[in-house]
């Protein structure tokens, strides 16, 4: 019987007194949240963003977690002053951490906890605050926001204004959302941003919201320009023809200045409520994963004869390149209807031309590339080995190509009807990267995912640099992904784990993907998931 996930929870964090690691200026937190529910490998389920200059920070970005009453949940926040542009923690500054359970942070509502170093004893004085909300109401509100004649902070040059968006609870005021900040200007445009009703009112349209207007100051001194409070019901007035406006009020100008009037004024162009569809919603509305194999047939992993090679199958009928393809597949195919899944290979010459190929299907059809079920791809795989000549060069791009022209038929689709997967399984050593740089940016404009399994010991750091995690992947051109759509997982750290924890980790990201795709492209489920 698989686990019932009870409900989604969304976890609020804050922290107080972090050591201070930076010389000549204040430690930079961001809070990273792992996960173990199965007694072994703790996996990634997501970060914050990095709070510049501050040991008592707040995070805007929350983290949103299936919970599921029957397993424990065994949760880990980690707080590390970042101070470069690599996804990897280990080279950043350790700032304490905290071990708890999902159901304590659910019973309590609220927990307030000491931070810890690695051997158990207190980070300094420092502490975190963790906040769970289950959510109930599955609406966002799309907002466009300006503001006029705000005043000036900055000495030289002009404010840099940024909004913080609270929410009222029993124990005071909880950051929603914080907008990006507008240099050097007192009349600036927001890009146009989106808040979960929940986190913004707990669904309740007359709660009121409290919005915060600063000056943005890299050493984290920020100044505040104005304050004002509102509901959901006066922002839904708002309109292109007449915005919703608000004056920013400074109290204590306010109390020192005669004829004071306000701090500037703050005009909502846009507040727009609509229903977002969670994964479930697209899958149980009759959204079809297409989920598409690769394999890396390149010299770099050795000749299959060999016990050292990675396609060297031991006499139990194992290697690292089949573990996966069954640990993932097995996930995946209970999403497809047809359970039918091209299998390709790359990077080997191949019968009878022995030319080197990218793209070949591993039954040699190309008119019919599909295997059935992941019984079929494994059978596949085991019959095309022999028969082929490991070579190289290691090319991704041709196969994301590949898959990507059927994403782009789909994408004349009405509803949300079909997604794709491609999974590459790889040794990691990559010849054509610009192309393949190239090729997942205009991928991400697609109903498309791209999982990769790093298997060997090899060094992965091109990988984690296509998973762009730590910021937006971009093309050759400087063209920027529209979205994350790569998740990379090294085989090897799952080597001793259940088989489950690999497909756990791998799959992680790809629901938020799908959701998030159709979200921005405002595609529906093909019908209507639960009709009342």
């Amino acid at each position: 019987m698989a686990a019932q996930c009870v409900t989604k929870v969304e976890l609020t964090v804050s922290c107080e007194n972090l050591l201070d690691k930076d010389i000549g200026s204040k430690s930079d937190p961001l809070c990273v949240l792992l996960m173990n529910s199965s007694e072994s490998q703790w996996y990634e389920l997501g970060r914050t963003e990095k709070v510049q200059n501050c040991l008592s920070p707040k995070f805007a970005k929350k983290f949103v977690i299936d919970y599921y009453f029957e397993i424990v949940q065994k949760l880990k926040f980690g707080l590390y002053d970042i101070d470069n542009k690599t996804i990897d923690l280990s080279d950043d500054d350790f700032l304490g951490e905290l071990e708890c359970t999902l159901g304590q942070v659910v019973s309590s509502k609220k927990l307030t906890r000491p931070l810890v170093l690695k051997n158990k004893s207190p980070a300094g004085k420092g502490t975190i605050t963790i906040s769970a909300e289950e959510i109930k109401d599955n609406r966002v509100v799309n907002l466009e926001v300006e503001a006029r004649k705000l005043d000036n902070k900055d000495f030289f040059g002009k404010s840099d204004p940024y909004l913080e968006f609270y929410k009222q609870t029993e124990t005071g005021w909880q950051l929603a959302h914080r907008t990006e900040v507008v240099k050097n200007n007192l009349n600036p445009t927001w890009r146009p941003f989106r808040i979960p009703l929940q986190s913004l009112c707990g669904g309740d349209m007359d709660k009121p919201i409290k919005v915060e207007c600063y000056d943005y100051d890299s050493d984290g001194s920020h100044d505040l320009i104005g304050i004002f409070e509102t509901t959901m019901t006066r922002l839904n007035e708002a309109s292109r023809t007449s915005p919703a406006e608000f004056e920013c009020i400074n109290s204590k100008k306010k109390q020192k200045k005669k004829g004071y009037k306000n701090s500037g004024v703050v005009s909502v162009k846009l507040c727009q409520v609509v229903k977002e569809y969670t994964f479930l919603d697209y899958i149980m509305g009759g959204c079809q994963i297409n989920f598409t194999v690769a394999i890396d047939f390149t010299g770099s992993n050795g000749d299959p004869k060999s016990p050292q090679s990675l396609h060297y199958i031991s006499p139990q009928g194992v290697n690292e390149y089949l573990s996966a393809i069954w640990s993932v597949g097995n996930v995946i195919q209970d999403y497809d209807s047809d359970k039918m899944f091209p299998a390709f290979g790359f990077g080997a010459q191949i019968p009878p031309t022995w030319q080197v190929s990218h793209e070949f299907p591993l039954n040699f059809n190309p008119s019919n590339p599909f295997c059935a079920g992941v019984e079929g791809v494994v059978e596949a795989y085991r019959i095309c080995l022999p028969q082929v000549k490991l070579y190289g060069p290691t090319n991704f791009s041709p196969i994301i190509n590949h898959v990507a022209c059927f994403a782009k038929q789909a994408i004349q689709q009405t509803t949300a009807s079909q997604y794709f997967v491609l999974l590459i399984i790889t040794d990691g050593v990559i010849t054509d990267m610009d192309e393949t740089r190239n090729a997942i940016v205009n991928a991400s404009r697609l109903p498309m995912s791209i999982i990769i399994v790093g298997v060997g010991g090899a060094d992965f750091s091109a990988m984690e640099f296509l998973d762009g995690d730590d910021g937006r992947l971009r093309s050759l051109s400087g063209e920027a992904a529209m979205r994350d759509i790569v998740q990379f997982v090294p085989f090897r750290q799952f080597q001793n784990a259940p088989s489950q924890a690999l497909a756990q980790s791998v799959l992680a990201e790809l629901p938020q993907q799908l959701a998030s795709f159709f979200t921005l492209f405002k595609l529906k489920p093909p019908h209507d998931p639960n009709p009342s």
